[in-house]
């Protein structure tokens, strides 16, 4: 075997051997390629000449085996050679680590239909697992409305804030991948098994870990990465100070990709990370799936109105007629020459300027003299 074969074969053992996320051997895949860190660690001798640690533990793994069970599970492993692999994520090779975690992926087990390079525009929402009503309840309406204009919805799948956002991106018929922090073929948490499952069948669930590999807490971390390389642009909608979900928002802003925060009350302690973020500058307010849009798309796309409230009839007056206007009283009538004095302004024009507000509906006249008219007082 050999090329892209050799390649692949060798990055399911290198996966096998280190911890996804490992800086060091992403650094020496790039630097030496897969195949020939496989071979130089596989003939690794100690000073006895027996194979090292390493090098007795590649000996015993068959990647040709792991390949074959995962094709018969309905999984596919990605590697950089790959048309479907997602060449955003390679970005992570010139990114400072982040608590040792760092570099692209050796490859990317994938079980869905979703193809990972159209995810290059993809939206990320995360945050809290402890999340409240009102964080879950905007999580979902973000991810409908962004599902809805066919951008792909990326999260971990867990409680909380990742679960209400892929459950609003399926509501509108949108498409969602799950990023886990575990083998694609297992359920965690496992009480989202119907969840990774529906999203399998109709979307994608992707983990660098090898299938049946367990979760971690460092793979957690690991996994952070990959959501905010994957997409365009992470949303946190809920983040406590110490939250995990600050670790993919850190990665966004290393990555240089867009991070957005959604406020949440002052006094809540789950959004008080958020709050942080935009506070610092390192995220931008957004409060409407419209708003994500309009942030993470191509310029001049998803433009959204600036927010006015409705029209009244007094906005379309002329400065002189706003100055009568104002001194026109509510309830009792006045004379003219009376609100002429009001209105500093003299009596002739005020004269001609009542009568234009009255057949605008805005000043009546009754037996005591000019007031305002309902249509004003509003």
């Amino acid at each position: 075997m050999s090329g892209a074969v050799d390649d692949r074969l060798a990055r399911v053992a290198l996966g096998r051997l280190a911890e996804p996320g490992d800086p060091r051997v992403a650094s020496l895949v790039a630097e030496l390629g897969a195949v020939t860190l496989h071979e130089r660690l596989l003939a690794e001798r100690d000073d006895q000449g027996l194979l090292t640690d390493l090098a007795a533990r590649l000996e015993g793994m068959d990647p040709a085996r792991d390949l074959d069970r995962a094709e018969r599970l309905g999984i596919r492993f990605l590697i950089p050679s790959d048309d479907e692999w997602p060449t955003q994520v390679d970005d992570l090779l010139s990114a400072e680590p982040v608590q040792q975690r760092g570099g692209p992926p050796l490859g990317l087990w994938v079980r869905g239909p979703i193809r990972l390079d159209q995810l290059a525009g993809s939206v990320a929402i995360v945050g809290s697992r402890s999340a409240t009503t009102y964080g879950a309840d905007v999580a979902a309406d973000l991810a409908a409305v962004v599902g809805r204009s066919g951008v792909c919805v990326v999260s971990g799948a867990a409680f909380g804030i990742d679960q209400a956002a892929h459950r609003g991106a399926l509501a509108a018929s949108g498409p969602s991948v799950a990023v886990l922090a575990c083998g694609v073929d297992r359920a965690y948490p496992p009480a989202h098994k119907a969840l990774l499952d529906f999203l399998a069948d109709e979307g994608a669930v992707v983990s660098e870990l090898a299938p049946g590999c367990s979760p971690t807490r460092l793979r957690f971390l690991s996994r952070n990465r990959l959501i905010a390389a994957l997409t365009r642009g992470t949303v946190v909608v809920e983040a406590a100070v110490r939250s995990g979900a600050l670790n993919t928002a850190n990665w966004a802003g290393r990555l240089n990709r867009t991070l957005l925060g959604v406020p949440g009350p002052v006094t809540s302690a789950p959004s008080q990370g958020v709050h942080q973020l935009i506070r610092s500058g390192a995220a931008t307010l957004v409060t409407s799936g419209e708003e994500v849009l309009e942030m993470v798309g191509v310029a001049g796309e998803h433009l959204v109105e600036v927010p006015r409230g409705p029209d009244r009839a007094r906005d379309r007056l002329t400065l002189r007629e706003q100055q009568v206007l104002d001194a026109v009283p509510v309830t009792s009538g006045a004379a003219a020459d009376s609100i002429a004095r009001t209105a500093g302004l003299g009596l002739i024009e005020v004269g001609s300027t009542l009568t234009r507000l009255h057949t605008r509906g805005l000043v009546e006249r009754t037996a005591s003299g000019w007031r305002l008219a309902t249509l004003a007082q509003g």
